[in-house]
């Protein structure tokens, strides 16, 4: 029995494998108790504005580019893993591990407790978790971080990484190293700063 040309079935079976971190990332969140779309009933694959409650409950919107960078520093640290620990590790499941570890995120980044940090500690006040479609969005932005990341080497994509970051400070004034920061141990200077108008 021949095969295409091209036709790797490892890969197929990696696009399986993520396929069913999506498919486990629903089920969980829905156990939490997370909608699948937006409460108001419609589905937007854009919402930009991050004063509204519509953010983090349609399919994309600004802090979809923090999960952009997600895929950025996995990138970094499945190649640090890679490197010293597996280094067997082929790229198409370097990949699965990263969208494995984002969906990880998803579901505890929706649970009661950092959804109650969130509001504490910054500025989303309203913050009621994500919905299922955004976290989706979330993972997805995450896949195309990584993929991005790995195109572009080590050197390039820290460049892109804090362009990224600065894009977004000036934005939305906020970015992925402020909701670290922010999440860790609150500044109340910048939380105020972040604050919607």
């Amino acid at each position: 029995m021949s095969t295409k040309p091209g036709f790797d079935k490892r890969k197929l079976w990696s696009w399986a494998a993520i396929a069913a971190v999506f498919v486990g990332a629903a089920i969980l969140l829905r156990i939490e108790g997370r909608l699948w779309i937006c409460s108001c009933g419609n589905f937007q694959l854009w919402s930009g504005n991050i004063c509204s409650s519509d953010n983090s409950q349609h399919f994309l919107d600004p802090y979809s580019f923090t999960h952009v960078l997600h895929g950025f520093l996995f990138f970094w640290l499945v190649a640090l893993l890679v490197k010293f620990f597996l280094k067997r590790l082929r790229p198409a499941w370097q990949l699965v591990v990263a969208i494995a570890v984002e969906a990880l995120w998803e579901v505890f980044e929706n649970t009661n407790f950092i959804i109650n940090r969130y509001r504490s500690e910054t500025a989303a006040l309203g913050y009621n978790g994500d919905t299922v479609v955004n976290s989706f969005g979330d993972i997805l932005c995450c896949l195309i971080g990584f993929m991005i990341a790995r195109r572009l080497g080590l050197r390039r994509s820290i460049i892109v990484f804090l362009v990224v970051e600065v894009i977004l400070i000036l934005w939305i004034r906020d970015s992925l190293l402020l909701e670290i920061v922010m999440l860790i141990s609150s500044i109340d200077a910048i939380k105020a700063w972040q604050m919607c108008r």
